[in-house]
């Protein structure tokens, strides 16, 4: 074998040798966030402001599975309760940082999220008037109006803002990305002014449960819930993450990746109503969770890169890792009293994104 052969043939194995370093360390890092947010759930089951020893939590998870164990009777409503609100808790995250990783791709702007197509101030609307307009006692006193109407109502205020800021941005059968953005701000700004208004003639009792509904909660979790809430985010999952080479090619243009032979129009419409859908769906349930979208995603590519192969679903299990551990905060830190989840996940990402703001102004 001559020098010069072997030389091309070293050139020609150096991708090959990097495309399986780079799949490793995408293994590795899911893994490592798989491994965190099962110990996150189990600490979720078990921490509280009572205290279950893991032991009775396993033996409570395998009597739910059919194995009697022996457990103890007087934790069992505790780790019931838990697993409602856990498993409530990795829906929402996945949720929210699934689509958090999807809309900054579609956008190629890393400050865009869920938010920000008006998904979030639709819900909002649609609970608060829900609320305000002759609900509020309803929700006081019915299991159904909080745990079904109420969610309904919110559902149905997200999937109605989506679909008009998506016919808006529509031009000649094409969604564009500009103006999909500027009428999502412009629909949130104006949800937000007659949410105002309806607060500003709102009773005591309707402002609280509208206030309480906005810091969002899971408190109000049950496997009903949950079962819903994961089983949407795992089908958009199932549609979304394939799509991560896909956004991979539109981050250098929709003209380039059309040449590459991405049906670009199609998959538009795809990252939009998807992301609008599981997102909807969690928030219905849990209220308005700010700074899981935006935070996450922004976290995953520090550290692994901006391919979204690897960003879709790390932010995916990262979200759901962040919301347990903020819920757990949220319901420990003030116990018995508990803390609004959507403050504490502010108040983890906020200092998150200022530090990462002037870190950009001084680069």
């Amino acid at each position: 074998m001559t020098a010069s052969t072997a030389s091309l043939r070293l050139a020609d194995s150096e991708p090959h040798t990097h495309l399986a370093t780079l799949a490793r360390q995408r293994r590795r890092l899911l893994f490592a966030l798989s491994a965190l947010l099962v110990l996150a759930a189990f600490a979720s089951l078990a921490l509280g402001p009572v205290s279950i020893p893991l032991g009775d939590v396993l033996a409570h998870l395998l009597t739910e599975l059919g194995l009697d164990l022996g457990a103890p009777a007087e934790t069992a409503p505790f780790v019931s309760l838990r697993l409602s609100r856990t498993l409530l808790g990795i829906g929402l995250g996945a949720a929210l940082g699934l689509a958090g990783a999807t809309l900054q791709g579609l956008f190629r702007n890393p400050l865009a999220d869920p938010g920000l197509i008006g998904v979030s101030s639709g819900a909002r609307l649609g609970a608060t008037a829900f609320i305000v307009l002759g609900g509020a006692s309803w929700v006081a006193t019915s299991p159904f109006a909080a745990f079904v109407a109420l969610p309904i109502a919110a559902w149905l205020g997200a999937i109605a803002t989506m679909s008009a800021v998506r016919l808006l941005a529509l031009r000649s059968g094409a969604t564009h990305i500009a103006v999909l953005l500027l009428a999502g701000l412009a629909m949130t700004a104006f949800e937000e002014a007659v949410v105002g208004l309806l607060t500003a003639i709102a009773d005591d009792e309707a402002l609280r449960a509208a206030t309480l509904w906005r810091l969002g909660s899971l408190q109000g979790a049950t496997l009903g819930t949950a079962a819903l809430v994961l089983g949407v985010t795992a089908i958009g999952a199932m549609i979304l993450l394939p799509l991560g080479r896909s956004l991979d090619a539109l981050t250098l243009g929709e003209a380039e990746a059309h040449h590459l032979g991405i049906r670009v129009e199609r998959m538009k419409r795809v990252l939009v109503l998807v992301a609008a859908l599981v997102v909807a769906t969690a928030t219905a349930f849990a209220g308005v969770i700010g700074f899981v979208g935006l935070v996450v995603p922004h976290i995953v590519r520090l550290v692994a890169g901006p391919s979204h192969r690897t960003v879709l679903p790390a932010s995916l299990i990262g979200g759901a890792l962040l919301v347990l551990i903020a819920d757990l905060i949220a319901r420990t830190i003030a116990a018995p009293s508990e803390l609004p989840l959507g403050v504490i996940t502010a108040l983890l990402g906020a200092p998150f994104l200022l530090a990462l703001v002037v870190r950009r102004s001084h680069a």
